[in-house]
């Protein structure tokens, strides 16, 4: 098909069906890919430079590590692309809960152009995502975190590993629980499948927003029970 007649497509479907901003509402380009507008994508805001060496909160006072990370016996490295400021939860809420599985690829190329920015993370050339129970994932057609880690493996040229964990207890949404309540809400979730997968390899674990890391330090623990050589975590977003 020639070109001309593939942009009056693409205007006409605009025009029927309009792009707008996942965030602010703001129209859209009807041939553009990015699901935010100038200003919108402008407020992205990347993990900054001043973050905790272990477990990537953000530090607006600078030093090492966080209070959390000091002198603890296994911490879980881990690093996010961005932080998780109003524009990107707009972009997250929209992927996740109204079905904007579209949406994947876009953030997996934020994901894995930030990836370069950790040069701790470049030992890690296998990917896991963070499951879902069965449950949830019908009832939301994808899960999240597996579309990210994929479409970022394959950008980076690193392996995906599927279907080495499962998640076995379908638990309450950690987003209203205190920090305490987050990890005793993860005991006992995940359980290895596959733990020939695992054996050996260093695993970066994928998930989109990070918050205290409960679900990642399960997730992390059980990968290294079944043999794993290293474990790292890296995700779409940092709670501040």
């Amino acid at each position: 098909m020639k070109p001309v007649f593939i942009k009056a497509g693409h205007w006409l479907l605009n025009a029927l069906l309009p792009r707008t901003c996942a965030h602010c509402g703001l129209d859209l380009r009807f041939d553009g890919k990015v699901p935010l507008c100038p200003l919108c994508l402008s407020e992205l805001a990347p993990l900054p430079e001043l973050h905790c060496k272990i477990c990537g909160l953000p530090l607006s006072a600078g030093g090492q590590s966080c209070y959390d990370c000091r002198g603890r016996a296994e911490p879980l490295t881990a690093r996010s692309a961005f932080v998780f400021n109003p524009q990107l939860r707009s972009l997250v809420h929209a992927f996740k809960y109204k079905g904007r599985d579209d949406l994947a690829g876009f953030l997996a190329g934020e994901m894995a152009a930030a990836l370069a920015r950790f040069p701790e993370l470049a030992p890690y050339n296998f990917t896991a995502a963070v499951p879902l129970h069965p449950a949830k994932a019908r009832e939301r057609g994808f899960n999240q975190a597996e579309l990210l880690a994929k479409r970022m493996a394959s950008l980076k040229n690193l392996f995906h590993i599927e279907g080495a964990a499962t998640r076995i207890k379908n638990t309450p949404s950690q987003t209203s629980l205190a920090k305490q309540e987050r990890k005793a809400n993860m005991a006992g979730v995940f359980r290895i499948e596959k733990a020939e997968l695992v054996k050996g390899r260093s695993v970066l674990l994928v998930d989109d927003v990070a918050t205290t890391l409960a679900t990642l330090e399960a997730l992390a623990a059980e990968f290294r029970k079944a043999g794993a050589r290293s474990v790292a975590a890296f995700t779409l977003a940092r709670e501040p």
